[in-house]
């Protein structure tokens, strides 16, 4: 046998059949099984992410918000929602003034913006599901009321939960049983969020935005001051918006357009684009400067422009046009690092994942509570916690993402899509600014460098540092020593993290090859889930 030798550690999973990819390998067992059943891409995607919320609390759940870009294979036509929340009419800047606050409150009531993710749900399966609403349930309402083992990469989040639920008693109670964190191994339960789910099983979406789950998040809000009311839930609507996209050497690329921050990621590909992809590789000096220089052009025009589209216009088109992109290309040495000014919205953890089904319809989805554990309130009885999505806006009045009532905030969650040909892959990596730029090395190292979609997401990247100022890159340290320090000479200012680092995000990937009808799956390894293929259709 001939020797073969490989940079990444997992292989690809292949099948006939479809496939789903997600952070957890019982949601992704469950999604593969709806797929088994006849259900659609769609079908699968709400299974799996009404897992996650009960198996991953603090990083999605019903209390967070949802955006899918949606690949309908037999009319080759790509869909784009975006299941945001908007802020309560009764928030404004003069009360959070009023109230002491010089910038929007990272957690806490006033942080809570309308949960979107419910709404999504019910209008990603009336367009695209196949099976029974209720029976899309089931998984998520057996695995919170039987409870399910934490796992390794969980449990490293969880570890923050007495910091992120320090303000309530009843998210204490129900995420922290025995008043500590589970361990590694440790059975969890939440027989609150089964009764939850159970009832958005049976009764819809209305049961989320009109029924007894609307009144405890009222009922909740105002407990602790907060201006969330009936109206706000019963008034709101996820929506149908057209993906945005730009060709990167032959390949197509599409984002969601504002309020998410996917145009960053389609500007950071159009100014690579002005280099040729270094023969050095995707982890020499060459590439990794060009790649952090661009990220900061692209992020330093996200955080002046990116806002609510209805509220205010967004230059989108000439943002992701080629035109500018050569323009700012233009402001880079091919030596010396930038002193760009560009902002960071605060890290997010977030849950993303991707299903591919045997029609080769896809489903690229992501889900947040924004960061861990979201605001730090659960809804009373409820068992999910509520967001704090809304402690993106700006209190800045001129600013374009300005709170305002009924407004939705600058978002940082975004999923994939890619096509050439008959190849259409659906992809994400999750976690706050981090997403964008990690979009692009994906990207780049799928077109530029040959890679498959497995080791496109194992191999080593690159992120911005929250605590690092501006400027501050974390750097895995899978990359070369020589390769970093000649780097930081250049004027970069490095921190090497772990060789995967959870600082990079958990990505997942799903393939169609429309020619061979073969469906490919693929999971990073810096999260504890899987790429789970459908059971085969054999009558035993």
């Amino acid at each position: 046998m001939s020797s073969y030798s490989r940079s990444h550690a997992r292989s690809m999973v292949l099948s006939c059949y479809g496939i789903a990819a997600t952070s957890h390998v019982l949601a992704s067992e469950a999604a593969a099984e709806v797929l088994a059943r006849g259900g659609s891409a769609a079908d699968a995607a709400i299974t799996a992410n009404a897992v996650l919320g009960v198996t991953e609390p603090m990083t999605n759940g019903m209390g967070g918000d949802l955006f899918v870009l949606y690949w309908q294979a037999k009319k080759r036509r790509l869909h784009g929602l975006n299941a945001s929340g908007w802020a309560p009419a009764g928030l404004s800047i003069e009360q959070l003034r009023r109230k002491g606050f010089t910038a929007m409150p990272r957690d806490g009531i006033h942080s809570v913006t309308v949960p979107g993710v419910v709404g999504g749900w019910g209008m990603l399966h009336r367009h695209f599901g196949q099976r029974r609403w209720k029976e899309l349930f089931q998984p998520a309402i057996f695995c919170a009321e039987k409870g399910y083992p934490v796992p390794e990469v969980i449990h490293a989040y969880w570890q923050v939960a007495h910091e992120a639920l320090a303000q309530d008693k009843e998210a204490l109670r129900v995420c922290l049983p025995e008043g500590k964190v589970p361990a590694v191994g440790a059975i969890f339960r939440n027989p609150d969020l089964a009764k939850s789910l159970r009832m958005v099983a049976e009764d819809g979406p209305n049961a989320f935005y009109r029924g007894k789950i609307a009144r405890a998040i009222v009922s909740t809000s105002d407990a602790f001051g907060g201006t969330l009311s009936s109206n706000d839930l019963e008034d709101y609507s996820a929506e149908w918006v057209d993906p945005i996209s730009t060709s990167y050497r032959g390949w197509t690329v599409y984002e969601l357009p504002p309020n998410g921050q996917g145009m960053a990621a389609l500007e950071m590909l159009n100014i690579m684009e002005t280099q040729p992809a270094s023969p050095d590789g995707p982890l020499s000096v060459r590439e990794l400067h060009k790649k952090i220089e661009a990220m900061k052009l692209a992020y330093a025009d996200l955080a002046r422009y990116n806002a609510d589209p209805r509220f205010t216009r967004v230059p989108v088109k000439g943002l992701i046009s080629k035109k500018y992109a050569k323009q700012r290309a233009r402001l880079m040495s091919p030596r010396r690092a930038g002193k760009f000014s560009f902002g960071i919205p605060p890290g997010s953890d977030t849950t993303y994942l991707a299903v591919v089904d045997r029609e080769g319809n896809i489903a690229s989805l992501i889900q947040s509570n924004y960061i861990g554990f979201g605001s730090g309130i659960m809804a009373r009885g409820m068992g999910f916690m509520l967001q704090s999505r809304g402690a993106l806006f700006s209190l800045d009045p001129s600013h374009p993402n300005a709170l305002a009532p009924r407004k939705r905030p600058f978002h940082t969650i975004i999923p994939a899509f890619m096509e050439r040909g008959e190849r259409h892959i659906g992809f994400g990596i999750m976690g706050g600014a981090n997403q964008a730029l990690a979009h692009a090395q994906f990207v780049s190292n799928v077109v530029d460098y040959g890679m498959n979609i497995q080791a496109a997401l194992e191999l080593a990247r690159f992120t911005v540092g929250e605590r690092m100022g501006s400027g501050g890159i974390l750097l895995e340290s899978r990359v070369a020593r020589e390769v970093a320090q000649e780097l930081a000479e250049m004027g970069h200012e490095l921190q090497s993290v772990g060789d995967f680092s959870l600082a990079m995000g958990r990505g997942q990937a799903v393939q169609h090859d429309a020619k061979a009808k073969v469906n490919y799956g693929a999971s990073d390894p810096r999260s504890d889930g899987a790429a789970a293929p459908e059971p085969l259709p054999v009558k035993w």
